[in-house]
């Protein structure tokens, strides 16, 4: 089931799921042919093609707000926001470790691994490597679990820049062992591909495609966040 989060015209908002692709090949599920569906079952129309823009990406174990487009104009809009970087994107996530200032900026140089869906961090004069910034608030800390909270205000959006920037300063998220995270997270699913590691896209701003107004949308943390931290007000 699809969450929607907003739909205006041509903008449309879900609650993306953990262990879902946002798109894939032919007969892998993914969240965009889910999506389609839900357009031809709302339009009554079973037959025919479905536009559907994607000016941005989640990873898969990763969950919360992703922004679509069901038109060509509103999604090349959608994109040079993303490029232009004017749309505010914000994260809550959830690490290992105890996270010992308040507030900072992680920058790095980071490139994606070719033929491997990793990236490493590489000298500012590496060829390849591309800088990634981002923004970080400890939200709480937990001691006897070893674990901090953290709200994240991204600057770029390169390949597991949240992921690895974390993991690198020796704060891997939860559930993510590809980045090193010794904890489990949510359903330990036999099948590595479905597990969830604690990244959730808190909210997303941005400006309609179609009218000067800016819209914010603010994703519900998935039940297993409610679960795994006790005694905190989600909403």
């Amino acid at each position: 089931m699809i969450e929607i989060l907003y739909e205006d015209g041509p903008v449309l908002v879900v609650n993306k799921p953990a262990g879902l692709l946002v798109q894939s090949p032919p007969g892998i599920d993914n969240l965009v042919d889910q999506i389609k569906d839900w357009i031809r079952e709302k339009l009554q129309k079973q037959d025919g093609n479905v536009y559907l823009g994607v000016p941005h990406r989640l990873d898969r174990p990763a969950t919360g707000a992703m922004l679509f487009a069901r038109h060509v104009r509103a999604a090349k809009r959608l994109s040079e926001q993303f490029q232009m970087r004017t749309i505010a994107k914000k994260y809550w996530l959830l690490v290992e470790g105890l996270v010992p200032e308040e507030r900072g900026d992680w920058e790095d140089f980071l490139r994606k691994i070719p033929g491997e869906a990793r990236a490493e961090i590489v000298s500012s004069r590496h060829p390849e490597g591309r800088w990634a910034l981002l923004h970080y608030q400890v939200l709480t800390r937990w001691p006897e679990r070893n674990c901090t909270f953290l709200e994240v205000e991204l600057e770029t959006g390169r390949t597991h820049q949240i992921r690895l920037q974390a993991a690198s300063r020796g704060f891997p998220i939860l559930g993510d062992t590809q980045y090193g995270s010794q904890t489990l997270f949510g359903t330990p699913f036999e099948d590595e591909r479905l597990r969830a590691i604690a990244l959730h896209s808190r909210s997303l701003e941005f400006k309609h495609p179609m009218r000067d107004e800016r819209v914010h949308v603010v994703a519900p943390v998935p039940e297993n966040w409610k679960d795994f931290v006790e005694n905190v007000a989600f909403s």
